[in-house]
């Protein structure tokens, strides 16, 4: 016989989904006590009432029935039955609505920060999608991935590598990065000055949040690194933009803005500037050393696309020649693969222990066995000999894509050749807020000229990456521009 109350489980109850049966009695049961359609005693159908009515076989009922049993939703009394738990509070009374609702429709009943309108990330979907200046990801073998893969897992296998291990990332990937910036950058560092992290912009947000409270201040260029600007504010920190020329940083500006502000940061890409391409002239930067010195802040500097440089050899880092004051970024993402979001930052044994220790609050622990992985291919050579042909292959496509521009783009556009990295810097002469919303009609998706700036009064330009392109797919993204532009 069945209990006053009245069941209406089968209208939640939909064999075609795929959640379990025996699973969406249980949301459908906790649903109906939470309501308060269900109150503390009520005693439910026997388990074969319930399967009847249901049309399900019995122990589907019984298997939910235990389940919430042991979850302390239900009592069992014994021959009396099962029954809603005694000691479950009396539910907040809500609209039949809202106790309908799915994560997917439910007011928020919380305070949560809200994200920025505009997403950082270039957003995935349909169109045609141009990058910043990634690498092209179908050059890299994936069988010499794969075998690094098993030979990392072997070895992790064989040695009891797979438990949780140091924040700072992997032994073997940061002696090969300790070796690779000493030999190849200059720095003067070993494997206690290396904490691994996930990918550059996670380097970035880990030495913030080492240097910078809210309120202090943080020296960017006018333009700039969109998510590293985004990682300060989120940290509270006070943005001071400051313009910057064909050499680079304005350091007249900076040594300005550290007399007015407290200063306890300066972000640069100093090697190949973000998003224009230029180079920190030699002078600037050890003036810039010299303003970290007398005013006491930390220069974080993105070594960005160090490893393509097309004109002459590349410049040293900042942090070659002033270790103490460069907490230095870097990123295996361009000769590797962005998928497997390995990072690093580089700085005094002190630094690095309080960057493991966030490592810590957040991640536990990197991905060690994606970073030995790493760290194989690095000491197995195949990571030098890809970069051989790779660097080869981009300045073939950087010459072509300079010789497109010019064919599609030539009578509105201005550009300076850039001397390295794996994206133009162009000057539009058009209205590029037209452009970009005639481009996102047309399903056609890159960074926001605005994107870029830090300040009103900062140049526009679009950042367009030709690296991951082949001729075809350059000469389409190219004439899609054009259309955009009218």
């Amino acid at each position: 016989m069945l209990r006053p109350w009245q069941v209406t489980l089968g209208e939640r109850i939909d064999p075609a989904r795929d959640v379990p049966i025996y699973m969406q009695i249980i949301q459908a049961l906790i649903r109906d006590i939470e309501r308060g359609r269900l109150t503390s005693g009520t005693y439910l159908p026997s388990s074969r009432e319930l399967a009847q009515i249901l049309g399900v076989n019995r122990k589907t009922v019984v298997l939910a029935y235990e389940d919430l049993i042991a979850q302390g939703w239900l009592d069992s009394a014994g021959t009396r039955g099962t029954m809603v738990a005694t000691a479950l509070p009396d539910p907040v009374k809500r609209h039949q609505s809202e106790a309908e609702a799915t994560m997917s429709s439910a007011a928020i009943d919380y305070r949560f920060a809200v994200p920025p309108a505009r997403p950082i990330a270039v957003p995935a979907g349909p169109g045609l999608k141009i990058d910043e200046g990634a690498p092209d990801g179908r050059l890299f073998p994936a069988e010499l991935l794969a075998r690094a893969y098993r030979v990392a897992a072997h070895r992790a296998s064989r040695d009891n590598g797979f438990q949780y291990r140091d924040p700072r990332g992997s032994p073997a990937l940061r002696e090969a990065i300790a070796t690779m910036l000493k030999s190849q950058r200059g720095l003067p560092v070993a494997a206690e000055n290396i904490c691994i992290t996930r990918g550059s912009q996670n380097g970035i947000f880990l030495a913030a949040q080492v240097l910078v409270k809210p309120g202090d201040s943080v020296i960017v260029e006018a333009l700039t690194y969109e998510p590293a600007v985004a990682a300060f504010r989120a940290l509270g920190a006070n943005i001071v933009p400051v313009g910057l020329d064909e050499d680079g940083i304005d350091i007249e500006a900076v040594e300005h803005a550290c007399r007015r502000n407290a200063v306890r940061a300066v972000f640069v890409t100093p090697h190949h500037q973000f998003p224009t391409t230029v180079s920190l002239r030699p002078e600037r930067r050890l003036r810039l050393l010299e303003l970290a010195r007398q005013f006491g802040f930390a220069i974080i500097e993105d070594d960005y696309d160090h490893e393509f440089h097309f004109e002459s050899q590349p410049l040293l880092p900042m942090a070659g020649y002033g270790p103490g004051l460069v907490l230095y970024v870097g990123s295996m993402s361009k000769l590797l693969l962005p998928a497997l979001r390995i990072g690093y930052v580089a700085a005094p044994p002190a630094v690095i222990d309080a960057i493991a220790h966030r490592v810590s609050l957040t991640d536990g622990m990197g991905n060690t066995l994606t970073e030995d992985a790493a760290a194989e291919l690095i000491d197995n050579g195949e990571l030098r000999r890809h970069a051989r042909k790779v660097r080869q292959i981009y300045a073939k496509r950087r010459l072509d894509f300079a010789a497109e521009i010019d064919r599609a783009l030539g009578d509105i556009v201005d550009y300076r050749m850039p001397d390295g990295g794996l994206a133009f810097w162009l000057r539009v002469d058009t209205d590029l807020d037209q452009m970009e919303v005639r481009a996102a009609a047309m399903g056609l998706r890159f960074a926001s000229s605005r994107s870029f700036m830090t300040r009103d009064d900062a140049p526009r330009g679009l950042r367009i990456g030709f690296a991951s392109l082949n001729g075809h797919e350059a000469r389409t993204a190219l004439a899609a521009l054009r259309a955009a532009a009218g």
